[in-house]
């Protein structure tokens, strides 16, 4: 919201100022309406002058004019602050301040008897500049300067009056200091709440660079980065196949009998001191960590940007995965499989990347039907890492919704050993 420079504006008159504000208005209307609305406050009670003046010399009209000015720009003030109707108000206002000057120096006789007034007309293009713009104000400063071009041709044929040439060059001097002095204050008032309104919208803008960045993390740390951003480019629908990757699963031995006696602070200090552990090493790795469901622990390797060391990368995850639980006095089962998959985001509000097919299906048997300190791979990822990696068979293990499969056990890491059993 606009608010007034106190600096500049005490306060009882910042708030006439702001009478003519709308709700809907944007700064830059509130600033305009006030800039203009300040500019009748200031040349209103300044006619004045001009209107006594000219009244003391026995110069009827030329009294009148100003004082007509006075009357029908302090109607239209008041108009505009009842009914807000600001197209209204700046027009009335800048055609007065356009044409009563001019009134004014044909009515004294010319420029040097009126002392230059005319010069009181520059505030209506300057005017429509800070109160419309720079193209509305074209048509008002052509008016004053075909104006000023009657003005010249007239000259000859305009009444002349007596007029003391004290007051003449008085007068001029007026004209000029108070024509330049209205112009800076508004011109001050302008460009001061403009800088006040620039500073407010960077500091928003800074703000929302700040909350940007902030929901970018968020995001980051639901959605690996190449689909975080295929989602902000409006893509509807991430549905994508992978025709080799290696997914794994992991999750805490006993954690149903340990949370049943332990406080629900003390349950979550422990999964989230894990699974901290657990994401640091994904992120070494340049693994996609994909979810946690409960004590359970989801990763992948091989997407959303394929890879082909993603079998050797997930055992080594395993393998230091279980080093940190020993490290922590958990136990886990791991289980690991290698093939296709298919991976999309789902969801509207909550976002969620997930893998889908038979790969992932028996990663997760590789898991629950595995053996606590041990990681468990099926065939597919043993032919894969049996050259880096030493493994024990566990033989034929019955496997829920796949029957009979041969299983292994990692035992060694790289140039540690071989097979223990074949």
């Amino acid at each position: 919201m606009h608010v007034m420079n106190r600096a500049l504006v005490p306060a009882p008159l910042g708030r006439i100022l702001a009478m003519g504000f709308l709700p809907e208005d944007s700064d830059d209307e509130r600033l305009r309406k006030s800039t203009l609305t300040l500019a009748a406050l200031i040349i209103i009670p300044l006619a004045t002058v001009w209107v006594f003046t000219y009244l003391r010399l026995g110069l009827g009209l030329s009294a009148a004019i100003p004082f007509v000015y006075q009357i029908v720009a302090a109607a239209s003030l008041a108009y505009f602050f009842v009914t807000k109707r600001y197209r209204f108000f700046r027009f009335t206002q800048l055609l007065l301040m356009l044409l009563l000057p001019f009134l004014l120096q044909w009515s004294l006789g010319g420029f040097v008897r009126s002392s230059a007034v005319m010069l009181w007309a520059l505030l209506s293009p300057f005017g429509a500049l800070m109160f419309s713009g720079a193209r509305e104000a074209v048509p008002w400063f052509v008016g004053y300067l075909a104006l000023t071009l009657v003005s010249v041709l007239i000259e000859p044929s305009l009444p002349t009056h007596e007029i003391p040439s004290a007051i003449v060059l008085a007068f001029f001097g007026l004209n000029l200091a108070a024509v330049s002095s209205t112009t800076y204050l508004l011109l001050q008032y302008f460009v001061r709440q403009r800088e006040k309104t620039m500073a407010a919208l960077d500091e928003k803008h800074r703000a929302l660079e700040i909350e940007q960045a902030r929901s970018e993390r968020l995001l980051l740390n639901v959605l690996p980065e190449p689909i975080a951003q295929r989602l902000k480019h409006d893509e509807r629908l991430i549905a994508d196949s992978f025709a080799d990757v290696t997914v794994l699963f992991a999750d805490i031995v006993g954690f149903t009998d340990y949370s049943a006696d332990r406080s629900p602070e003390d349950v979550v200090s422990l999964l989230n001191t894990v699974f901290s552990r657990f994401d640091r090493l994904a992120e070494d790795r340049e693994l996609e960590k994909i979810k946690t469901i409960g004590d359970a622990y989801m990763a992948v390797g091989g997407l959303p940007i394929p890879r082909p060391d993603h079998v050797e990368a997930v055992v080594e995850m395993a393998i230091a995965m279980q080093t940190e639980a020993r490290d922590l006095g958990v136990e886990l089962r791991i289980g690991i499989n290698t093939g296709p998959v298919v991976a999309g985001v789902i969801g509207t509000r909550k976002f969620s990347y997930d893998l889908w097919g038979d790969t992932v299906n028996t990663a997760s048997r590789m898991e629950s039907h595995g053996v606590p300190g041990e990681i468990q791979v099926t065939r597919a990822t043993y032919d894969r890492a049996r050259d880096r990696y030493g493994f024990t068979v566990r033989g034929e293990v019955d496997v829920k919704g796949k029957g009979p499969m041969t299983t292994y056990l990692v035992t060694t890491a790289e140039g540690l050993g071989r097979d223990a059993a074949l």
